[in-house]
């Protein structure tokens, strides 16, 4: 009996053992933030004043509040995507992520050649791989909060809006904001009023920006709106040239000149990619998904100088109440385009 009994303890102990160096083990193979390996591609310059800044504030939120040591490599080329992804797989690194939908291809190619890299794309929505998985801010919905500043404060309700390249993500946030703007001046009694898009199908040529805003103003144009990341600092110096209205969006604009880009429309990427982030080392970074946030999740926020009434604040923050009621479907504008026309 007392034999049965020291064996019983003796394999008790054993066990106790066991799962005692298991649960070390695990403990011991969990990463700190600071241990994983990530690194941010950017298609273009960090000061850039617009979409590769504000991928750049989100890098930097997560280094400080989280404790990551994330990367960044900027400028990269469209020649150069593939090669950089298979770059950093090599290197070993454990996350990806690449700001711009243009990278969505390349992710596509490389990603199933390294199973155990996470590739994320910020605004991409190509998600075909367990090991792909891109986060979008719904950016139509940043667009909408643009062109209810734009509706009223326009004159003449003539609209200039200009785009880097017309993929799907690109086309859907310009539908919306030329749409309802014209809508809005519309109801201001302006009935001619329209939209006149244009795209640079580059996102660096600042003079090609500036040429493009001045013919768009000389045709008529009093507001206009670009996303098209450095070639929209040509189109705001030439709205600053011609005295006409700009609205900035991505970043803060205003501060490149508060008597021109009198409002701007901004991502809280900082927010945006610290929840990114934190999924992705929580395991719920899901591959063969686009992770989406918007107006709910407080990512966009638009910033006013002194030359926006209240009046018009006010039309923006009832607008977001709005959307957040859900009695609003921006969807329902991707489908028609009708209201713009296209520069030649």
């Amino acid at each position: 009996m007392k034999k049965m009994f020291k064996k019983a303890v003796s394999l008790l102990l054993a066990v106790t053992m066991v799962f005692a160096m298991t649960c070390t083990t695990f403990a011991d193979d969990k990463k700190e933030a600071g241990d994983y390996k990530i690194v941010l591609i950017l298609p273009g310059q960090i000061n850039d004043q617009s979409w590769n800044a504000t991928n750049y504030a989100g890098l930097v939120a997560c280094n400080e509040q989280l404790g990551t040591n994330m990367e960044y490599v900027e400028n990269v080329q469209a020649a150069d995507f593939e090669s950089t992804f298979r770059e950093y797989s090599e290197r070993g690194y454990d996350l990806i992520l690449a700001a711009g939908s243009q990278f969505d291809e390349a992710a596509a190619t490389i990603a199933p050649n390294y199973p155990d890299v996470t590739f994320c794309v910020v605004n991409g929505t190509g998600c075909d791989g367990d090991n792909i998985a891109p986060i979008f801010p719904r950016e139509y919905e940043a667009s909408y909060l643009a062109s209810i500043i734009a509706g009223n404060i326009t004159e003449n309700g003539n609209f200039a809006t200009i785009g880097g390249f017309p993929n799907k993500p690109m086309e859907h946030l310009l539908d919306v904001y030329e749409k309802t703007a014209v809508s809005i001046a519309q109801d201001k009694g302006i009935a001619d009023a329209k939209a006149t898009r244009a795209y640079s199908n580059n996102w660096s040529d600042v003079a090609q920006g500036k040429q493009m805003t001045e013919q768009m103003i000389d045709n008529g144009a009093d507001v206009v709106f670009a996303y098209a990341n450095e070639v929209g600092l040509g189109c705001i110096e030439a709205a600053k040239e011609k005295g006409v209205k700009f609205v900035g969006f991505s970043s803060d604009q205003t501060t490149v000149d508060p008597n021109t880009v009198v409002a701007s429309v901004v991502f809280d990427f900082e927010t945006f990619y610290t929840w990114a982030i934190q999924q992705y080392m929580d395991g719920q970074l899901k591959g063969n998904t686009v992770h989406e946030a918007g107006i709910n999740e407080g990512i966009f926020k638009a910033v006013y100088t002194e030359n926006v009434d209240q009046e018009v604040q006010d039309a923006v923050d009832k607008a977001i109440e709005e959307y957040k009621s859900g009695s609003v479907d921006l969807t329902k504008l991707f489908e028609d385009n009708s209201e713009a026309e296209t520069a030649e």
